[in-house]
């Protein structure tokens, strides 16, 4: 615990007892290599097997010596051993040892709901063959690190990735009745004075029990009484022509989008619908646009709204292209500077607040851009919504038909109202 580097704690729980397992296995390797030798009919070394006489007191005390030292060394290499596993479990290592490559995900993981959570109750699942998969799939990804030949940005692979019952419902209950939850979207204009729009949703979350009788809202695609099977085309699950719903009372209706051929379908990954078909980025969501990033901070307050042009001139200097984050940190600081150096009132009278503005700007590249690793606002789909992604639409586009001629509507008031 007294340390905080991760690179040390590779030294301590790693490295070192490396090094200290090869010293003891030169014990052994060293009297097989020797037993060779005399087998091969070649002089014996020098050294030769001690006589132990232990109805003497010194080589009594010696043995005794030598079998609590052994004692010692094996509840050392296991305490290494177990330390080294924990740390390796740790979001330090999995996001900072490999800084470059795994910067983003860590980066996000961070500022989410779930950065307490540690990678590898998500990405490792339950069991022995579980966690030896995934040593060994980490074990590709370093030799992957030293030989810089790891994709540009990282995708996880859908087939990979955890079902939702080893990992969401470990800490939530699907059946647990949410209701209605409002959401304010505060959004800025780009005119002088950040003209500030709020749009209020009531968001029919819902859920819950149907053989209850409480199945609502959109919690309803994962309510236990339903069975709801797609297909998608796609790596990332964008592209689903192909739907497929059983009620609890046994009903079998099948959806499919205008023009799909079998031919596609048979291509197609066909999978049950759990959490993570909508909830795709639950630790770490990147903004999907600069504009969304701006108006969420201003809306925090970290961007004051009350600069001229904050909201324009925020969002240009993000969407600008840098090659690295030193460099876009500079650019930012000297091209908004510039901008309000040119209106003398305002650099002289909001010094305070260019500064604060400038810092809060910077935060959002650092936090949501990675030239190193190409990745930026928008890289990563997120399925929460529709308007950014497709998301809801990839079903609900009143595009999939079914063979009565019903379609899955796209009704707004389905999922939420408009206050």
């Amino acid at each position: 615990g007294l340390h905080t580097n991760p690179y040390i704690g590779i030294l301590f729980f790693l490295i070192l007892p490396a090094i200290f397992l090869c010293g003891l296995v030169l014990i052994p390797l060293g009297a097989w290599i020797e037993r060779r030798r005399r087998a091969a009919g070649k002089t014996p070394s020098a050294v030769s097997w001690p006589r132990i006489d232990l109805n003497d007191p010194t080589h009594r005390t010696t043995a005794v010596i030598v079998f609590t030292l052994t004692v010692a060394n094996i509840v050392v290499v296991s305490l290494a051993a177990y330390r080294g596993v924990e740390y390796m479990d740790s979001p330090q290592f999995c996001g900072q040892v490999c800084h470059t490559v795994m910067k983003p995900e860590f980066v996000a993981h961070e500022s989410q709901p779930h950065s307490r959570v540690k990678c590898v109750e998500c990405h490792v699942g339950p069991g022995a063959s579980s966690f030896a998969m995934a040593k060994l799939a980490g074990t590709r990804r370093v030799l992957a690190v030293a030989l810089r030949n790891y994709p540009r940005p990282i995708v996880a692979s859908a087939d990979q990735l955890l079902s939702a019952g080893d990992t969401c419902e470990k800490c939530h209950w699907s059946e647990k009745f949410h209701g209605d939850k409002v959401r304010r979207i505060t959004e800025y204009a780009n005119d002088e004075k950040n003209t500030e729009s709020v749009t209020t949703l009531r968001v029919h979350v819902g859920g819950g029990n149907g053989r209850l009788g409480t199945a609502t809202g959109i919690h309803w695609h994962m309510n236990v009484a339903n069975e709801i099977d797609y297909i998608a085309t796609d790596a990332e699950r964008q592209v689903i022509p192909y739907v497929r719903m059983k009620d609890g009372r046994g009903t079998v209706r099948e959806w499919a989008a205008d023009g799909v051929t079998p031919e596609q379908l048979a291509k197609g990954e066909r999978r049950r619908m759990d959490c993570q078909d909508c909830h795709n980025r639950p630790s770490h969501a990147i903004a999907a646009t600069p504009e969304r990033a701006v108006d969420e901070s201003m809306a925090l307050g970290h961007i004051p709204t009350t600069l001229p042009f904050i909201r324009r001139e925020a969002v240009k200097v993000l969407k600008a292209s840098h090659a690295s984050q030193d460099a876009a940190v500079a650019e930012i600081s000297r091209t908004l500077r510039k901008f309000y150096q040119s209106e003398t009132p305002v650099s002289v009278t909001r010094a305070p607040e260019v500064d604060r503005a400038i810092l809060a700007v910077q935060d959002l590249y650092r936090r949501s851009v990675f030239p190193e690793m190409k990745v930026g606002f928008g890289t990563y789909p997120n399925n929460i919504g529709h308007v950014d992604f497709p998301g809801c639409f990839r079903c609900h586009d009143d595009n999939h038909t079914s063979t009565d001629g019903k379609t899955i509507g796209q009704d707004c008031e389905t999922c939420h109202a408009i206050e």
